[in-house]
């Protein structure tokens, strides 16, 4: 089963694919490493966003979406952007969409540390959060 982390930060979506088979994780190569919204952005800006990333899962024939959940109040609280980005991936027809906690992810990587350092991955730094997502989405049993 192939899942796509997603870790939203301002107006970005980053994202992560990994895949599950047969007790093996791979990392699937990807075209794009994050997926942004314009600042002052409109109503079709948001539809595009929607178009490209609904797209972006249909090639690389995603089966579920791991969304990293935001605090909603306090230092590290996300941005209202951020939100509108959840909720426009939430809302794409035949996409299975989960919301990961801070808490689910601490519990799941303290039962299952990562097989391999980050480092050894490929991907970028700012793509880490999308990535542990993707990983504890796996752990988690999110992908039957």
């Amino acid at each position: 089963m192939r899942i796509c982390g997603v870790e939203l930060t301002a107006n970005d979506a980053v994202i992560s694919l990994m895949e599950l088979e047969k007790g093996h994780f791979t990392l699937p190569d990807c075209r794009v490493r994050k997926l942004s919204l314009p600042k002052d952005h409109s109503r079709e800006d948001l539809q595009q966003f929607q178009f490209a990333f609904a797209k972006l899962m249909d090639d690389y024939r995603v089966d579920k979406v791991a969304i990293k959940e935001r605090l909603t109040k306090g230092k590290f609280a996300g941005g209202a952007v951020s939100f509108k980005l959840e909720a426009t991936i939430q809302l794409i027809a035949d996409i299975d969409v989960v919301t990961l906690t801070s808490s689910q992810m601490k519990t799941a990587l303290s039962e299952n540390p990562l097989p391999i350092d980050f480092s050894a991955t490929g991907l970028k730094v700012f793509q880490q959060g999308a990535f542990n997502t993707a990983y504890i989405a796996h752990m988690l049993n999110y992908d039957k």
